[in-house]
């Protein structure tokens, strides 16, 4: 089934969150040596073979950078990392208990992570070849949801240490963890503001999902959505002038400090999963309007809203290149869950993966 198809109140999340405890933690701190490398090269972009909704088309243009992705192809949850044309395909973590949803540092030299290797969620970190693998969180409580500060000097994530999902800060290395929300209701999804200074989250604590903010020290917490409907899932613009969220099946949009919040997309079915480009002008989203899920896009305003991926398949979790140039997304069109690579028109789209097994949550280098 669709593993990304939407998520509209706090309490499915948290129970997703903690579902995690059984999945989701790395080996010792500072854990020894060199992930060895799987032997594994799929063909190249232009080998693969390449799809639009109107059937085979030309190539995608030439891609640059690196995507990051967690892979079940060697029986568990392994992070993997590929060149955007899909050559290259390695085993990062390379260990029998369960690694995923890779994020990378600003800079691209480290990936933060959750494993499962004590029996508990923790996140960790590594080098970007895999070497240096070590827990950071290292304690008793379930661990997830790791987001590197803009300047990678920290490291946001969820905990349930306090028998609730609190939102936590820590420095790159593990040192200084705090609890930032410290609050008995649920709050999760922690987006730093492009300048470091902001977190923007959500939060059940006024018995409603809602959409606050506060300083990167957990001071000035203030609730930017108050309607009764559950509002969720903020993306910052890359200006830090606007957030986009969703809210009962449609995608908003607000300025920062939540005035001028706005229906983007305004129709019957469901549109979730808001994502920027990286120069603001565009939104890439997942919409039901068509009777499934598909990968659309739109200008930051709401106009243009247009089919990418266009297909009977399952399509969802896009994630733009730095440059703007290609969406990475996941599909299972050919009966499993793959990572595909599309130009921003929706052209070229095509296979990166290309296995049996279960590839998903694509990280694009920056």
């Amino acid at each position: 089934m669709p593993r990304f198809r939407q998520r509209f109140v706090l309490l499915g999340v948290a129970c997703a969150l903690l579902a995690l405890l059984g999945l989701a933690a790395c080996g010792e701190e500072e854990e020894a040596g060199t992930a060895t490398p799987a032997a594994t090269v799929v063909g190249t972009a232009t080998q693969a073979a390449t799809r639009t909704g109107q059937g085979v088309a030309t190539a995608t243009t030439a891609a640059s950078g690196r995507i990051a992705f967690r892979s079940e192809r060697d029986g568990n949850g392994e992070i993997w990392v590929m060149n955007a044309d899909g050559s290259g395909q390695t085993n990062l973590t390379n260990n029998p208990e369960f690694d995923g949803e890779p994020a990378w540092s600003p800079d691209g030299s480290k990936i933060a992570f959750e494993a499962n290797r004590d029996y508990n969620a923790e996140i960790c970190v590594m080098n970007a070849d895999g070497t240096g693998q070590t827990n950071l969180t290292n304690n008793a409580a379930m661990d997830s949801s790791p987001a590197w500060s803009p300047d990678g000097s920290m490291i946001a994530f969820v905990s349930e240490g306090d028998y609730n999902l609190e939102i936590y800060v820590m420095n790159a290395d593990g040192t200084g963890q705090t609890n930032l929300t410290n609050n008995p209701a649920n709050d999760v999804s922690p987006a730093w503001s492009p300048d470091g200074f902001k977190f923007a989250f959500f939060s059940h604590r006024d018995y409603n999902d809602e959409i606050y903010v506060m300083n990167a020290d957990g001071t000035g917490r203030t609730r930017l959505a108050t309607n009764a409907a559950p509002d969720i899932y903020a993306a910052w613009s890359p200006d830090g002038s606007k957030m986009a969220f969703e809210s009962v099946r449609e995608i908003y949009v607000m300025s920062a400090d939540g005035t001028g919040q706005t229906n983007l997309t305004n129709n019957l079915e469901y549109d979730v999963s808001p994502v920027w480009s990286p120069d603001g002008s565009r939104i890439a989203f997942v919409s039901y309007r068509d009777g499934n899920d598909e990968i659309y896009a739109m200008n930051a305003d709401g106009s243009g809203q247009t089919n990418l991926t266009n297909n009977p398949g399952w399509d969802g979790s896009p994630t733009w290149s730095p440059d703007g140039s290609k969406i990475a997304f996941v599909s299972d069109r050919d009966g499993n869950y793959e990572i595909y690579v599309m130009n921003a028109d929706g052209s070229g789209q095509t296979n990166l993966t290309n296995n049996p097994a279960p590839d998903e949550a694509p990280a694009w280098s920056p």
